[in-house]
């Protein structure tokens, strides 16, 4: 059960890294090419969603683009780059290869096409217009970015996950505390129970201290009994020794009295 609950625990915090990452991803690339005029970038490196397959088999509709940061004077025929541009009276990032450079290098202008389009484009890139360099891509990771940016992917994939793990914390938490109470109070208890005994201990040590003094007292008493016996038993001698004298020297004292007693002739 032990090994279920630290799996869980595990998975579950895997997952969060996940939702997290991605909602930080989705944060950036949303944020990073709102700018008409600046495309944020971490390291030098903007992530970019593909939306058409104007550049299939280069990459596809769902892809997701890394751009790299570039000087404009470096840029060569053959290279797939990232503009500015304006796409149906609208402002829009696009990402297609040069086919052609014009101009000198103090000013040069770039002449792009979709590699799985028929035609160039019309507009002429200028230098400052450039965003970046595209050096890879990562597959169908922008289907993900597309689907949280709708409010239901958003809802699904982002709030609710997050709202689960909030919830799952506050339980944990909730479990911890209550756990905890019950180690302080089995802690107390132990307390307690040591504290009890250590007292019956000292309850013991004392009554067999008194029980060895009461002993030591009958000890004592019954060789003060024994010494008062052979003193009453030597007085007893004594007394029955003076009866015999006294018993014994009647008779003589009797017979002295007679002789002086006898008239003479």
């Amino acid at each position: 059960m032990s090994t279920f609950k630290k799996a869980l625990s595990i998975a579950v915090r895997v997952l969060l890294w996940i939702i997290i990452l991605l909602a930080a991803l989705f944060a950036f690339t949303t944020l990073a090419t709102r700018d008409d005029s600046n495309v944020a970038n971490i390291g030098g490196f903007t992530p970019m969603t593909v939306l058409t397959d104007s550049m299939s088999p280069t990459f596809n509709h769902g892809d997701m683009i890394l751009i790299k940061k570039c000087d404009p004077q470096t840029l060569q025929v053959g290279d797939i780059i990232t503009f500015h541009t304006i796409i149906e009276n609208e402002y829009a990032l696009n990402t297609h290869r040069i086919v052609e450079i014009n101009g000198s290098n103090a000013y040069r202008t770039f002449v792009t096409k979709g590699d799985n389009n028929a035609i160039q484009d019309q507009r002429r890139i200028d230098g400052s217009d450039v965003v970046g360099r595209y050096v890879g891509r990562v597959p169908y990771i922008g289907f993900v970015m597309q689907f949280l940016s709708s409010s239901v992917g958003f809802l699904i994939v982002i709030v609710l996950p997050l709202l689960v793990f909030f919830i799952y914390q506050v339980y944990h938490l909730v479990m911890v505390s209550i756990k905890l109470k019950k180690a302080v109070a089995a802690e107390a208890a132990i307390e307690a129970a040591e504290a009890a005994t250590v007292g019956s201990d000292e309850k013991a040590l004392a009554a067999e201290q008194a029980r060895k003094e009461a002993e030591a007292a009958l000890e004592e008493a019954r060789r003060l009994k024994a010494e008062a016996e052979a003193a009453l038993a030597q007085a007893k001698a004594a007394a029955g020794n003076s009866e015999t004298a006294a018993e014994s020297a009647a008779p003589e004292a009797a017979a002295a009295d007679g002789i002086s007693d006898k008239p003479e002739e």
